[in-house]
C-alpha cells in the first residue's frame, strides 16, 4: 500500500526545484520537436497526468509511488477554456497556481518513441456537472503561492491538491478524490529519504510525516475518472488493454 499511498508531496517538490530545468526542456524539446497533442482532441476538464524527468526526487517517486498500469506520476493539471475558445492548463507549481499553454506543458518530457509523457484523465459522464464549478473554483486561486509546505489547510497550493479542492468545491464539500497519509520514508529502510529530510530542515518544519494529501499517481486510478488516453509511456507503465 506504500506505493499507492505516497502523496504528491514529491513531484510538487519536483516542480518547485526543477522549474527553471524545465523551461530548459521546453526549450530544448521545442527546438527537436514540436509534439503534436492535437491527435487526441483534449476536452474542457481533462485532467493531465504527467510524468516529468529529474533526478533525485524523481527516484524517490519512483520508489514509493504508483498508478494507473504502473505509471510513475510526478505532476497533474486540468484543461479549461480561454475566452477565445482555445484550451490551456491551469497548474500550481513552483510560480504559484498559474496558466500554462498547452505546447509548453507537452513539451516538457518524452518516452523513446518521442511522444509526450502525459495521460489524460475525463472526468465520468455521471460527474459532468461538475466541471464548470470546479473550473470556475480553481480559476479563482490564480497567482496563490505554491505549497512548499505539502499542508492541505493553508491557503497555498500544490499540483494535486489544486484539483482536488476544485472538484470538491464543485460537489458541494463532498470529495471525490481521496486523501490519504503521507509517508516520506524509503520501503526498504523505514527511514527518512535523507533529500526529504534535508528539504524540510531547510525549511525549518518537522517532517509531515503521516499528515494527510494526496497524489498524481493515486488520483490516476479515483473512481470517477476513465483513463482515455496515453500520449506516450510514462515511467513504470505496463501496457493492458486500454480504452483510448
Amino acid at each position: 500500500m506504500k506505493k499507492i499511498i505516497f502523496t504528491c508531496l514529491i513531484s510538487l517538490l519536483l516542480l518547485s526545484c526543477n522549474f527553471i530545468k524545465y523551461k530548459k526542456q521546453e526549450k530544448q524539446s521545442n527546438i527537436n520537436k514540436h509534439f503534436n497533442y492535437s491527435e487526441f482532441e483534449l476536452k474542457t476538464g481533462d485532467i493531465l497526468f504527467q510524468d516529468i524527468d529529474c533526478g533525485p526526487f524523481c527516484e524517490a517517486i519512483e520508489k514509493v509511488t504508483e498508478g494507473i498500469y504502473g505509471s510513475k506520476f510526478s505532476h497533474v493539471g486540468m484543461v479549461i477554456p480561454q475566452e477565445n475558445g482555445k484550451l490551456i492548463v491551469i497548474e500550481a507549481v513552483s510560480e504559484g497556481v498559474k496558466l500554462t499553454p498547452l505546447d509548453s506543458f507537452f513539451n516538457r518530457s518524452f518516452d523513446k518513441e518521442k511522444n509526450s509523457k502525459v495521460v489524460v484523465g475525463r472526468v465520468k459522464q455521471e460527474y459532468n456537472h461538475l466541471i464548470t464549478k470546479a473550473i470556475e473554483f480553481s480559476q479563482t486561486k490564480l497567482g496563490l503561492a505554491y505549497d512548499e509546505e505539502f499542508n492541505i489547510l493553508n491557503n497555498k497550493y500544490y499540483c494535486s491538491e489544486l484539483i482536488y479542492d476544485s472538484f470538491k468545491y464543485a460537489n458541494d464539500n463532498e470529495p471525490i478524490f481521496q486523501l490519504q497519509k503521507m509517508t516520506y520514508k524509503d520501503p526498504e529502510t523505514d527511514s527518512l529519504f535523507p533529500i526529504w529530510k534535508d528539504y524540510f530542515e531547510k525549511l525549518n518544519i518537522a517532517v509531515p510525516e503521516g499528515e494527510l494529501g494526496l497524489n498524481p499517481g493515486g488520483m490516476s486510478m479515483s473512481e470517477y475518472i476513465d483513463i482515455v488516453h496515453f500520449y506516450g509511456k510514462p515511467q513504470g507503465y505496463v501496457e493492458k488493454n486500454v480504452r483510448y
